[in-house]
């Protein structure tokens, strides 16, 4: 896997362990809930749950520190969090920073846990494969994936990009482009073009064999979005 960042690097490393705690640190001192330079900003200590509120706070600048803005600070907190990492984001220029961190001080911005904490083979599949190919849905899929986490049907696919093989982790993204999630695939990419689509019930009259009924079976599946 190639990784944009430390911040997604460090996220994924956590992911691997159990009991961690994701330290990252910034030239900025936590999260803010205004522009950081600005006197009426203020930190905010914690937060609950990454929300679409919680990513609108993050204003990324050019920094020669470092190459994660805070966007990319809050994406590796969110996949940190989901492994079931509590996650801070604090001052890297503050010496004793983690001495501080460590007595329990109110320093930088502390990210809790999810209440639904992905495990096992499924936290491997979301955060740590190499993902191989990608598979556009149209939105009802889009939606049964992403809201109910639902398998991913043949009729429900637009497009495949990639030559991948089964059980192969693919990106199941929207029409847009966007990353709606992962999973392993039970088709090859060719034959995943050639039922792309159809209905379940005649996969195997133009494969000739249907060893399964879905694509991408729901256990297989990790939503990546929120």
């Amino acid at each position: 896997t190639t990784f944009g960042d430390n911040d997604r690097l460090a996220a994924s490393v956590a992911g691997l362990l159990s009991g961690a705690l994701l330290i990252i640190l910034s030239d900025i001192d936590g999260l803010y809930d205004g522009p950081p330079g600005e006197s009426t900003s203020k930190r905010i200590s914690l937060v609950r749950e990454l929300n679409a509120d919680i990513f609108s706070l993050a204003r990324d600048r050019v920094s020669l520190s470092s190459k994660g803005g805070m966007a990319s600070k809050l994406h590796a907190a969110e996949t940190a969090t989901s492994h079931g990492h509590p996650t801070i984001v604090g001052p890297g220029r503050d010496d004793a920073v983690l001495d501080k961190i460590f007595r329990g001080e109110d320093i930088g911005t502390l990210f809790l846990p999810t209440s639904r904490v992905i495990r096992g083979r499924r936290r491997w599949i979301g955060s740590s494969a190499n993902v191989e190919g990608k598979i556009t849905i149209d939105e009802g899929a889009a939606k049964a994936i992403g809201k109910q986490e639902r398998s991913l049907l043949a009729i429900g696919i637009r497009s495949v990009s990639g030559d991948f093989r089964r059980g192969a982790v693919v990106s199941l993204c929207d029409g847009d482009g966007n990353e709606i999630a992962r999973g392993l695939t039970n088709y090859p990419s060719d034959e995943v073009e050639k039922i792309r689509g159809l209905a379940s019930d005649r996969i195997a009259d133009v494969l000739g064999h249907r060893p399964y009924e879905v694509v991408v079976h729901r256990d297989n599946l990790v939503v990546t979005t929120g």
